[in-house]
């Protein structure tokens, strides 16, 4: 290979596009010096361009571009690079506490003798309202409107803070609510494929690329901009400049032939795909769609796809800009202009799909006639079963992992007040909602014209069932509305409750009271079928143990079947008004039927009036008043959600030496599969927890509760909430679901919370032993938030998920892996033993380090960790106390 040396690979070149000149550096001039970059798949390209850009001789390096380039020799690298992306995105979830922790270092800053003003966004910075609406109403005409004004009512303190950032801060945006879910909106309209930006006199072009604070930003991957989510620690980092250091991934190629079959919907396409990549094994690597078969995928269809990264435990899903992006651009309203520059852009830096044989790490290939209708479930994503085995299949999980005892399983449960019992299995939500599919208009129409057909026949859902429909933006209703099939999916109880993520999220809203009691006094199954791409278990709703990603056809058939022990494809599912049996496949649309709505509905207008005015808002929004300009925050010591957090308390311009961590307790010992909605709180909380029990000190009543989500900008109800999920098994207790542990040597069971509170005060130090795939799902950053603020110092398991591992480092926790052949198991951990973390005091990344284990009986074992501090930048952090820290400090010594 043709190799260089230390010379700056500065490649600006220019690019003329109808009549402007562009600033661009250019790729293959670099490969003159570099060596061949043919080979290379499309997404390191991105990756090579963000070094040449940002090349310093510093940060950014010639070494590091040859890292990549070197890729090709074994389709592998063990180095790490640099990355900045060209913005961040972020929901109000994740972005409240972003936000406070913004706000909380400024406070820092000044304390530290800096400016408040250095702590400001380098970058763009969109936050999309999109997660706090819940389905407290639903079933009626009025059902979007009451839950606007119910949402408002419930997050007027969050709202105001979001109002005071938006003013306090230079490049930050927020769409207000009511507008869609924030991975829909940045497909439609903030993503542009090509970013721009003024400097030096010059208008730059380069890659759009960004970092999201939900694990589902890699949807934009479907429109050809690489983006993935992160944890918020990460994304406030690069939001305030620093370049975040990632090991240059493996790359697995994904050959894609054929089409699919009549029928078939983008819902089976993207479970059958998750399927075979969680198989295959690809956490933590890049995946690149190639093939003819993308010839035949909408760009719904590829944003489908690539949203479910985090199901297949990818850092990302990549489809390469190629005619059928720039088609999608031209009909969501893009620019004219911008998307002539992504085609002249694109097919001058080799990242325009072609035929060129790429290298890639591994490969897999799908045929796309193979796909078959497909649910996903219990409880996860990655769980696919055929549509014709769901039935039975449900039947062995009832006795098998959802504990059902077998003579149990026919049992009826009378409902107060109904005329209808209720039994194992029955589907009491069915909700089209989430980014992954109301993205979709195939799979959306396809909803509206089984209700359509349904409705006509005289069919009507089971009275038990909870019905909602959640558009991820208001494109979606106009087509809807434009075809007449909303009049249809509101006569079968689909009203649109809200624009946003609601049942995927946990934001479901309450059962009807005399369902929850049939259910909890009787300990029935009950199920959920959704539209979504999360299942675990307590996700969704508290009540309900069972839990099936499906098609939004496919979810109001089940709302009209009303049971998930009944083959829906041969079994009727309701009888018509004269009486005769209706099958699935009377009510189930053909693809002609679906594609002659889109083409007649959906249009470029619809997008330019939807999103011409969107940071305006709905009235509510436009209501809120900002008192006053001030560079920090004032914060309110009445506030419930919104506190100052305690992260930078006694902060000193230079850390402390790191220290071994000597006689830790175990706060949890924890299985495989621990989520971060096992260990991060979301979704609703009862008024017995620690988090209930605090806001009722503070006279907050239990209906006015809210969701922890709503609540991520109060580090003491997130505290209280951690690891407080109602389904975890803390293994240091027998029989013992939700959030407890035993405190040693008392030997006390009590709340993990409580247990954490007598260690601090004790002066003990944790950690928590875990076993495989530690910290999948979402990008919750008050998963490493709340472990740190409980007083965690390391976590040890047998495998991490990458967002959460960089987040616990980012909060400066340790994380560290068993070794091969050994865990909790073989060790015969118990949870009264204490923790040596040995060796500290010489950190670097990805070292061996030395645990100690003193048992009860006063025996002592030693094993050997992998410490999964992967990166020096990461060991800096550590080092620091965590990435903010470190942040802080590099500033307050520049001021």
């Amino acid at each position: 290979m043709n190799m260089i040396g230390r010379d700056s690979l500065k490649t600006e070149r220019t690019l003329s596009v109808e009549g402007k000149d562009y600033v661009y550096f250019a790729l293959n001039e670099a490969a003159e010096k570099l060596g061949d970059i043919s080979r290379l798949p499309r997404t390191l390209k991105i990756l090579l361009e963000n070094i040449l850009r940002f090349e310093d001789g510093s940060t950014y390096t010639v070494d590091d571009a040859k890292a990549i380039v070197e890729w090709v020799d074994k389709a592998h690298s063990d180095k790490d690079v640099p990355f900045r992306p060209a913005r961040i995105l972020m929901q109000d979830f994740t972005g409240v506490p972003a936000v406070v922790d913004l706000a909380a270092m400024r406070d820092g800053i000044v304390k530290l003798g800096g400016n408040a003003e250095r702590v400001n966004p380098l970058v763009p910075v969109d936050l999309v309202i999109d997660h706090s609406v819940m389905v407290d109403v639903f079933g009626r005409r009025d059902a979007l409107e009451r839950n606007v004004d119910i949402e408002f009512e419930r997050n007027g303190e969050r709202y105001e803070f979001l109002r005071w950032g938006q003013e306090a801060f230079d490049n930050f945006r927020v769409v207000p609510p009511g507008t869609g879910i924030c991975h829909q909106v940045n497909l439609e309209y903030l993503a542009q494929a090509v970013w721009t930006a003024e400097a030096n006199g010059k208008t730059l072009a380069y890659p759009d690329t960004l970092f999201g604070t939900d694990s589902h930003t890699t949807m934009v991957n479907g429109l050809g901009v690489l983006g993935w989510g992160v944890g918020g620690i990460e994304a406030e980092a690069a939001m305030l400049g620093q370049p975040i250091a990632m090991l240059i991934p493996d790359v697995i190629g994904f050959k894609l032939t054929g089409s699919l079959r009549e029928g078939i919907t983008a819902t089976d396409l993207v479970l059958t795909v998750t399927q075979m990549l969680r198989r295959k094994g690809v956490v933590g690597k890049f995946v690149e769609f190639y093939g003819t078969g993308l010839d035949q995928l909408p760009l719904a269809d590829r944003a489908t796809i690539a949203n479910m990264a985090p199901e297949y435990g990818a850092t990302c899903g990549f489809f390469p800009v190629d005619q059928i992006t720039l088609d999608y651009m031209k009909l969501s309203g893009r620019d004219e202009h911008r998307i002539a520059l992504v085609e002249a852009y694109c097919k001058a830096q080799g990242l325009w799909r072609d035929d060129s044989e790429l290298l890639f790490s591994d490969t897999l290939e799908l045929d796309l006639s193979t796909v078959e209708p497909s649910l996903a479930g219990p409880k996860r994503p990655q769980d696919r079963v055929a549509l014709s085995k769901a039935a039975p299949a449900f039947d062995v999980e009832l006795t098998k992992s959802l504990g059902v005892p077998a003579n149990d399983v026919g049992k009826k449960a009378s409902v107060a007040g109904k005329n209808y019992q209720l039994s194992h299995g029955d589907v009491v939500i069915a909700a089209i909602t989430s980014c992954t599919n109301t993205s979709n208009p195939s799979v959306l129409v396809a909803a509206g014209l089984v209700a359509r057909k349904a409705r006509a026949l005289g069919l009507v859902p089971k009275p038990w069932v909870k019905t909602s429909l959640a558009p991820g933006s208001q494109v979606v209703t106009e087509y809807l509305d434009k075809s007449g099939l909303t009049e249809d999916l509101n006569a079968l109880g689909f009203e649109t409750v809200g624009y946003g993520c609601t049942t995927c999220i946990g934001n479901s809203g309450p059962l009807e009271d005399v369902i929850a009691d049939a259910i909890e006094d009787n300990k029935l199954v009950a199920v959920s079928v959704l539209s979504g791409n999360r299942n675990f278990e307590g996700r969704v709703h508290p009540n309900v143990r069972a839990n099936y990603l499906a098609s939004p056809p496919l979810v109001v058939a089940y709302a009209l079947l009303g049971t998930m022990r009944v083959d829906i494809t041969t079994a009727p599912i309701g009888r018509s008004k004269d009486g005769r049996d209706v099958y699935l496949k009377d009510i189930w649309p053909t693809s002609t039927e679906i594609s002659e709505i889109v083409k007649k509905t959906l249009t470029r207008a619809m997008f330019q009036d939807r999103y011409g005015d969107v940071f305006k808002g709905p009235k509510q929004w436009r209501a809120i008043e900002v008192e006053g300009e001030s560079e920090t925050y004032r914060w309110s010591g009445s506030s419930t959600y919104v506190k100052n957090p305690p992260y930078f308390e006694g902060m000193t311009k230079d850390p402390a030496p790191v220290t071994d961590i000597v006689g830790a307790r175990i706060l949890a010992l924890l299985g495989d599969s621990i989520t971060t909605d096992h260990i991060s709180p979301a979704g609703s909380f009862k008024k017995t927890t620690p988090a209930g029990e605090y806001l009722q000190e503070r006279q907050i009543l239990p209906k006015d509760f809210n969701s922890y989500g709503s609540r991520r900008g109060n580090h003491e109800i997130m505290m209280r909430g951690t690891f407080a999920n109602i389904r975890i098994r803390n293994e240091m207790l027998d029989n013992v679901e939700g959030g407890y542990t035993r405190h040693y040597p008392s030997g006390e069971q009590m709340s993990i919370y409580d247990a954490a509170m007598r260690y601090q005060h004790e002066g003990v130090p944790l950690v928590v032993i875990a076993g495989r795939e530690y910290g999948t799902g979402s990008s919750r950053d008050w998963a490493a938030k709340g472990t740190m603020l409980l007083g965690v110092k390391a976590v040890i398991a047998e495998s991490f998920e990458r967002i959460h591992r960089s987040n616990l480092v980012g909060m400066g926790v340790l994380p560290l892996v068993f070794k091969e052949g050994v865990s909790r198991k073989t060790l015969e951990l118990r949870g009264d033993e204490t923790i040596d973390i040995l060796g500290l005091e010489q950190l670097s990344p990805r070292m061996d380090i030395d645990m100690a284990i003193h048992r009860a009986d006063g025996s002592t074992d030693k094993v050997s960790l992998l410490c999964r501090v992967d990166t020096k930048d990461e060991v800096m952090y550590y080092q620091n106390g965590g990435i903010l820290h470190y942040v802080l400090r590099s500033m307050a010594k520049a001021a």
